[in-house]
């Protein structure tokens, strides 16, 4: 039998290190970056106090207090782990609504939020709104997200009610739309909710919709 000398040994043990260190480099460092989340651009909509603001400043992780109403536009960029979310707020007072229509062009889906606890006056300002964006021609085409938000409260009506009253099932039939329950204390199905509007805009391959 043949036997290898110490320097022979020495010569293999050093080639196996070097196979090995190699081996862990091409995985370490020849893997690439992960690639990039896709960015969708979204408009934010509702009326004052239907807590826009603060359901984004949540979802950003940043501080609650001192959260004032939204004047003119605000944008964040909220991270999921599937997308990013450039979400353009718009403030919902009554001289501002009538703007809206102005930051509509360049959106790929819509976020409406309402106060599902709020006064029949307000409700009713809420869906003529909706109604009007649902509409709109540079928005009839994108999916919408639209919570009803403030389930918390005692005086929240049910998405059944908000359904119903809004007219939605006539209203959005043949369009992509996502109609969830929301409140602050549950921020996990906040971030579900957003997960379904997600969904929707990741349907690249969608066949045409016959309205």
């Amino acid at each position: 039998m043949d036997y290898l000398t110490v320097s022979e040994r020495l010569q293999i043990s050093v080639a196996v290190c070097k196979i090995a260190i190699y081996t862990c480099f091409r995985a370490l460092c020849c893997k690439g970056p992960p690639p990039p989340r896709p960015e969708y651009d979204i408009v934010c909509i509702g009326l004052t106090g239907s807590g826009k603001t603060s359901l984004l400043t949540q979802l950003c992780s940043e501080s609650q207090e001192n959260i004032v109403p939204t004047t003119g536009f605000s944008i964040k960029a909220v991270p999921f782990q599937s997308a990013i979310l450039n979400v353009k707020e718009l403030g919902g007072a009554g001289n501002i609504r009538k703007y809206w229509c102005r930051y509509y062009q360049g959106s790929q889906g819509v976020i409406f939020v309402l106060d599902s606890a709020s006064s029949e006056e307000d409700l009713e300002i809420a869906r003529n709104e909706l109604h009007s964006a649902l509409q709109h021609p540079q928005l009839c085409t994108l999916p919408f997200l639209i919570l009803a938000n403030h389930q918390d409260k005692p005086a929240a009506r049910s998405v059944q009610e908000i359904k119903k009253y809004f007219e939605l099932e006539p209203l959005a039939r043949g369009k992509r739309w996502v109609l969830q329950p929301t409140s602050l204390d549950n921020i996990a199905a906040v971030k579900d909710s957003f997960s379904m509007l997600i969904n929707l805009l990741d349907e690249q391959d969608l066949e045409p919709i016959q309205i």
